[in-house]
């Protein structure tokens, strides 16, 4: 099994290829400048060299506010591309693994976390982008796609909140984090655990994947500042009040048993897998 990673310079693909690397196990992850999902032939080319069995997409515009005004963008990295993706993996045979986002919720749930068969109803440019992506994969491939949903993804690199919010606390006297913005913290290892057993047992179709549990941005970021022994004040306030350009569900908690109970496992709680991160970073 040899495994074709896009996107390869993103926090989830360092993930993927550290444990791939660690199993000894053939992977090709070229950067975004030398593999363009939005390019036919630039799959083609790469696909026709390597021939991967498995192709793990990882590519994403993740850029929430700015694809409000860069739409077409949004658009053609996480809709049009994985398309492309999955018209390449039917014709070669591959398997193709697509990663999803909480965006796609409108946050009104009232009765629990969000399952896979709740309607979805994005707020914005890029969770539309995402829904749009993932129905192009399973259009495609019907019950031969793996979609996985995720949310507030933190790993290796510098765009997740994680390393925002530390760098907020060095430069600023006391910071103001949305205390009514809730969601699943999720850490790339675990979506690389869950990832690679469902391949394992030849799993398809929709599923949510997150750390288990569910908290505030508020709570989330006291708890990383505890954990890294940061003293500093964290005034909680509505998501309202920063006037960002894009809507965001204020709830979009998503529940991780349909895929748990499918594969016989159990996911970390989000509290655990910070912890884990951040005990991993310090030692670097």
């Amino acid at each position: 099994m040899n495994y074709l990673i896009t996107g390869g310079s993103g926090q989830l693909a360092a993930s993927f290829k550290k444990r791939l690397g660690s199993r000894s196990m053939e992977f090709l992850a070229p950067d975004e400048s030398r593999f363009d999902i939005t390019d036919r032939k630039s799959i083609r080319e790469v696909m026709g060299s390597f021939h991967p069995r498995v192709i793990i997409n990882c590519a994403a515009y993740n850029l929430v506010d700015k694809a409000e005004q860069d739409r077409e963008r949004a658009f053609r990295v996480n809709a049009e591309g994985p398309r492309l993706l999955a018209e390449e993996a039917l014709r070669s045979g591959a398997v193709l693994v697509h990663f999803g986002s909480d965006y796609v919720f409108d946050g009104l749930k009232q009765d629990g976390l969000y399952r896979e068969s709740d309607p979805v109803g994005p707020l914005s440019e890029y969770g539309k982008s995402k829904l749009a992506g993932e129905r192009a994969v399973g259009d495609v491939l019907g019950d031969r796609s793996l979609v996985f949903r995720l949310s507030w993804v933190f790993g290796e690199g510098k765009q997740n909140f994680i390393v925002k919010l530390l760098e907020w606390a060095a430069a600023q006297e006391y910071l103001r984090v949305a205390c009514d913005e809730f969601s699943a913290p999720t850490w790339t290892e675990s979506v690389v655990d869950v990832t690679l057993q469902a391949l394992d047992q030849g799993v398809s179709g929709l599923y949510h994947l997150t750390n288990s549990g569910y908290c505030s941005r508020y709570e989330w970021a006291k708890a990383i500042l505890r954990k890294k022994g940061i003293d500093k004040f964290i005034r909680p306030v509505s998501m309202d009040s920063f006037d960002l350009p894009a809507k965001r569900p204020k709830f979009s908690a998503m529940s991780n048993r349909t895929i748990t109970d499918k594969l016989g496992i159990s996911i970390p709680v989000w509290e655990e897998a910070v912890d884990r991160f951040l005990a991993q970073e310090l030692r670097s």
